[in-house]
């Protein structure tokens, strides 16, 4: 049953892969291109998922508890990871499959990610990811803090995705120049034709509800996690420890082989180097994505896609500091160093 994790994180993989599903890239563009669809589709998986997930709690085929709610670390943790994956060039599940395309500084952020990770679950930062956790509210639900049923929340929150999804669709489309189909048939929309972001992220939605009964038949109470098992293949790999690969290692195992067939089928696949400040700025955001995952106890897909889905406060508080981190990030990373250069432009032509 635990290898259902390799296959579910292959489909994941694949789909991101050939779907361009970056969160990174979706919320930076939020703030610099002032575009929207890349968050406007994880509305949508999240939608997808809420449903499901809770149609399968009602019938009793999986079970959830939301917890307690550290908001202190999830603040300040979402913050720090929002600004690590801008260094990085991708979330922790986007450095996956990045990694599987064959680009060389996702496999140094990614290590850098591990390495964190593991010190913060179990090692030497261990303390720290304690101490911050200590300061929190008894509940995390947001139904039960409201006493408004969780169904209601959803139907809100479906409701409002729809009138998105609506709207941007009726938007005109912008026509885009192809290349001719080299490909025919289900190779052609498998590898070849380019993804619409709300198709793949319906897809992304079922497989983050696929996760649910997969994971919990094996006895791991949740669907789709990153940062722990990330941590655990990095101590397997030290201490020789079985008891810590689980379905959720097999998961990540999973999403690095299903981006790996798709960039190799697409033709997209090469190994790219980094240069010396791209690696080092990779293994930076690495490590800033490790300690903030852990601290928040998730990242973008643990907090942002699926605890958003439960209605948590922990999910919904999180996903507003990834992007408030991501935006603080690109900030000073591409609108600040462009601004400088076209105001010393300026000065340079008046004084000319």
């Amino acid at each position: 049953m635990i290898l259902t994790g390799l296959l579910c994180g292959a489909l994941l993989g694949f789909v991101m892969q050939r779907g361009r599903f970056c969160l990174t890239g979706g919320f930076r563009d939020m703030y610099i291109a002032k575009d929207n669809r890349m968050f406007y589709a994880l509305l949508i998986a999240i939608a997808v998922q809420s449903i499901g997930v809770y149609t399968l709690i009602q019938l009793g085929i999986v079970e959830f508890s939301a917890g307690v709610f550290p908001w202190l670390a999830i603040i300040i943790g979402s913050f720090i990871f929002g600004i690590g994956i801008v260094l990085a060039g991708g979330c922790a599940t986007g450095t996956w499959y990045r990694a599987g395309e064959g680009l060389l500084g996702s496999w140094i952020a990614l290590f850098g990610y591990m390495v964190m990770s593991a010190m913060m679950k179990s090692g030497p930062l261990a303390s720290v990811y304690n101490s911050f956790q200590a300061v929190q509210t008894p509940i995390n639900s947001m139904a039960e803090t409201t006493g408004i049923s969780v169904w209601v929340f959803i139907a809100l929150f479906v409701v409002i995705v729809i009138g998105i999804v609506v709207r941007e669709l009726r938007k005109p489309k912008v026509m885009i120049p192809t290349m001719k189909p080299k490909r025919t048939g289900l190779a052609h929309l498998l590898f070849e034709k380019r993804w619409h972001p709300f198709f793949t992220a319906v897809l992304v939605g079922l497989i983050a509800l696929l996760a649910w009964p997969l994971s919990e038949a094996t006895g791991r109470m949740f669907g789709l996690g990153v940062t722990t098992p990330s941590a655990n293949i990095l101590q397997y790999l030290v201490t020789g420890d079985q008891a810590v690969i689980n379905w959720g290692v097999f998961l990540v195992l999973g999403i690095f082989l299903g981006s790996f067939i798709a960039a190799k089928a697409s033709n997209e696949f090469r190994f790219r180097m980094p240069d010396a400040k791209t690696s080092i700025k990779s293994f930076i955001g690495g490590n800033l994505m490790g300690f903030g995952a852990s601290l928040a106890g998730g990242c973008s897909i643990g907090n942002g896609l699926v605890m958003t889905a439960m209605m948590t406060w922990q999910g919904w508080v999180s996903l507003v500091f990834i992007i408030l981190g991501t935006w603080t990030a690109s900030y000073f990373i591409f609108v600040r160093p462009q601004t400088k250069k076209s105001a010393a432009t300026a000065t340079t032509v008046k004084t000319a």
